[in-house]
Formats: C-alpha cells, sequence, structure tokens
C-alpha cells in the first residue's frame, strides 16, 4: 500500500516510509486511569506522499529521522477532520534497507477529510429519512391511547 491509497478508518496498513521530521513530544493524562503518556506525530513519507504517523509512549524512541522503517497492522484515524497513521498497540515498526524517495508535495494528513458514512452500518440517515421509515406517527399514538385505555379499564376493575 501507498500512503496516497490511505482512507479513514483503514486496517491492517502495511507500508514502507521515510521518517522525516519529529513533532514535539506531549505528555497526556489518560481519562480512564489517570496515567500520564508521551504522545507525538512523525512525519513519515514514500514516494506517494507524506502522512502524521502517532506514537505512543516507547514507540517514539524507535524512530530516526531520515531512517527507513516497515510499518505493518496500522490503522488510520481521523484526528481534527485530518487523516493519521497509527501503530497502536498491534502494530509493528522494524527497520528496512529500502531506499525511499519521497514527494513532499502531496501531504495527506494536510487535506481535511469529510467523512460522511458511518463507521459501522452504511450510511447515515438524515431525520427526515428516519421518519420516513418509522412507523407513521398517527398508528403509533392509536396504539399508546388503546394501551392507556386499557389500562385503566383493568385498574377499575380491579378496584370494584
Amino acid at each position: 500500500m501507498k500512503i496516497n491509497e490511505l482512507r479513514p478508518f483503514a486496517k491492517k496498513v502495511e507500508l514502507t516510509v521515510k521518517a522525516l521530521s519529529k513533532n514535539e513530544i506531549r505528555e497526556v493524562t489518560s481519562k480512564l486511569d489517570n496515567s500520564t503518556h508521551k504522545v507525538t506525530e512523525i512525519l513519515v513519507g514514500d514516494d506517494s506522499g507524506t502522512v502524521l504517523l502517532t506514537l505512543w509512549d516507547d514507540a517514539i524512541e524507535k524512530i530516526e529521522i531520515g531512517k527507513a522503517y516497515k510499518i505493518a497492522n496500522a490503522f488510520t484515524s481521523l484526528f481534527k477532520n485530518s487523516l493519521r497513521l497509527n501503530l497502536g498497540r498491534y502494530g509493528e515498526l522494524s527497520d528496512s534497507d529500502e531506499n525511499i524517495e519521497v514527494d513532499e508535495s502531496n501531504n495527506v494528513s494536510e487535506k481535511e477529510v469529510e467523512f460522511r458514512g458511518r463507521r459501522f452500518g452504511g450510511p447515515r440517515q438524515s431525520r427526515s429519512e428516519q421518519a420516513e421509515t418509522s412507523a407513521p406517527k398517527e398508528e403509533t399514538e392509536k396504539d399508546e391511547d388503546q394501551d392507556t385505555e386499557e389500562s385503566t379499564e383493568e385498574t377499575t376493575e380491579k378496584k370494584e
């Protein structure tokens, strides 16, 4: 796969890239357990373009600027409508001897991605489309009124 072929929410991504630059390392606190983690983004590229690779904790130290790496089992995500490549917990990063020429004119992370579909279950329906596909409101109200009347009759009979 090449960088220009990356799409939002892709899984099992395999690429060979060259590390070009490293952003500042930030410390963040997990909302789950209040633990502190380091995170940064590395600009990586191949002959089709560049993308920001998000790395956490120990993985940050494994990258040297100017070296080539094979990335396996990575995934893509959107961060502020911008495409990101993520190594994640199960991703693998290994050295590569490949000589990679990088096309720096096509940074896919700089392009704003409008993702209209849903991650699970197909395209999202607008409220008007949802209303058209659900039961007509009048019938639903009638059914509820009948249920209420029956409940009232049962209650009345029990009291007598």
